[in-house]
């Protein structure tokens, strides 16, 4: 009974088609077998992998604003001389008192819990020595940076535990708030819903140079929201809490802190929002419905800021706004999610002589009409749910290249989120080691949102986007469905850069 049930799933998502043209994934049998021998059995057909309204997502608590938001340090280097900067990461496992007077179990750099913020310079020579000092497989990702694919960090660059690597690269990227995590196969959503998140800076002299907010944790803040459930005893239990189709958790950190609250003067401030979250999306807007800008996006800056009352951020998205708090009447203002969930409440002290006025222009991108009209050479259908997840009809194959790109050649590549028979959900689509620029979202030009460049953008049920793709460095670079436990479930591809 078992394998006719998962037949018919099979039959619904256009798996049975694929494994029967002879291609490059397994057979119908292999792939039978794998899905019957897997932790699916029947647990990948319950509600938590299979229903449609996705109602096992944990609803999320508001913050109580009880603990005050505290940031990430700034890592000290080891040595800089010149244009050469070079740092030492640890990936380590330790305690955190993230509820008073508990010490849970956490996994972080450099740290117990989370990780540093790196600031490298455009232009600069890094050197990084990475160390595995946990007592399982890892590896260093480096999120939305344009390095070659040797250095990038993807699932076959596995540090064991004790090793440690040296990897060297030069900033070639205009001004970014990018990020890092690991990525082993199977294990990036324990490793990450455990701690293993920090935040990678590039200034330019474009970035030095306008007039906004850029005084770090005075004006300029971090913002990491990542959703966790802890169990009874406090403790991060991954595998218990687990979701083949997205790991959600009902309480809310950002930046490590739960119950969290900003307290600042009333004056314009700048928050880099980074989705660290294994699944969940945020819609955020203000409780006053008040306007703000939104000025950079996963790559950088956008051409001019947007003004908008809301914005999404999908996992692994990074977005910058501007918040003029001179414009809140009351002594409080709450940043929420679309449910109206408190994320942070943020509490306004005495007003402060604010000049800043945010530049009409940011940036420079274009996409030349040569491009736009370029025919569509690479095509991806994100398609499934659960465990039961592919891409162009397969899984993850570490010895496939799925397709091949010359080095500094730009593509026009078409992304769909397949619209199938159990109606499908949002797929957050990721390249590494390029940032792309959105063409089209069904023929529509994108919003002003995704105007800026991007490493990743999320697609609702059949939706279909067109990307201009190129790569400045070669190698071999992972593309993947960044909800976490479907990557780790195979949702992940491989392009060759010559």
């Amino acid at each position: 009974m078992k394998k006719i049930v998962l037949v018919g799933i099979m039959i619904s998502l256009g798996l049975l088609g694929a494994c029967s043209k002879g291609d490059n994934n397994s057979s119908f049998s292999t792939e039978m077998e794998r899905m019957d021998h897997s932790s699916m059995n029947m647990e990948g057909l319950d509600e938590s992998t299979m229903d449609m309204s996705h109602e096992s997502i944990a609803e999320l608590k508001s913050s109580l604003g009880e603990n005050e938001l505290t940031f990430p340090k700034v890592l000290k280097p080891d040595q800089e001389v010149n244009n050469s900067i070079s740092y030492t990461i640890h990936a380590q496992q330790g305690t955190t008192e993230i509820f008073d007077g508990i010490n849970t179990e956490t996994y972080g750099y450099n740290g117990n819990f989370l990780g540093p913020l790196i600031q490298v310079e455009k232009g600069m020579d890094v050197t990084i020595h990475l160390v595995n000092d946990l007592k399982e497989d890892t590896t260093f990702h480096w999120h939305g940076l344009e390095v070659p694919g040797s250095v990038d960090g993807g699932p076959h660059t596995v540090l064991k535990p004790g090793e440690s690597e040296t990897i060297q690269f030069t900033v070639n990227q205009d001004a970014a708030t990018l990020w890092f995590h690991p990525h082993p196969m199977h294990e990036t959503g324990k490793q990450v819903f455990k701690g293993l998140a920090g935040l990678l800076y590039i200034v330019d002299e474009n970035s030095e140079q306008l007039n906004i907010p850029k005084t770090y944790t005075e004006d300029d803040f971090p913002i990491i929201l990542q959703d966790k459930t802890f169990s009874v005893d406090r403790q991060i239990d991954y595998d218990a809490v687990m979701n083949a189709d997205g790991t959600t958790g009902d309480t809310l950190l950002i930046n490590g802190v739960v119950d969290p609250k900003l307290t600042v003067d009333r004056k314009k401030v700048r928050l880099r929002v980074l989705n660290g979250s294994n699944m969940r999306s945020y819609v955020l807007h203000f409780n006053n419905d008040m306007e703000f800008q939104q000025i950079a996006s996963d790559g950088g800056f956008l051409n001019k800021p947007n003004t908008t009352k809301e914005i999404e951020v999908s996992p692994s998205e990074r977005v910058e706004i501007i918040v003029d708090l001179t414009k809140v009447k009351e002594n409080e203002v709450l940043l929420v999610n679309e449910d109206n969930t408190t994320i942070l409440p943020i509490y306004l002290r005495e007003s402060k002589e604010n000049s800043l006025k945010t530049a009409d222009i940011l940036n420079n991108l274009a996409i030349p009409d040569s491009v736009k009209n370029k025919k569509v050479t690479k095509t991806i259908k994100l398609a499934g749910m659960g465990k039961v997840v592919t891409i162009n009809g397969q899984k993850f194959d570490p010895d496939r290249i799925d397709f091949i790109q010359k080095q500094n050649e730009t593509e026009v590549w078409e992304i769909e989120n397949v619209n199938d028979a159990m109606g499908g959900m949002n797929h957050p689509f990721h390249i590494h080691g390029t940032q792309f620029q959105v063409i089209s979202i069904n023929g529509e030009a994108p919003p002003s949102s995704l105007s800026g460049l991007k490493d990743t953008i999320s697609l609702k049920p059949g939706q279909k986007a067109k990307i201009a793709v190129k790569f400045t460095q070669k190698g071999i670079y992972m593309f993947h469905c960044h909800i976490l436990e479907h990557e780790d479930n195979g949702m992940m591809g491989q392009i060759k850069v010559n």
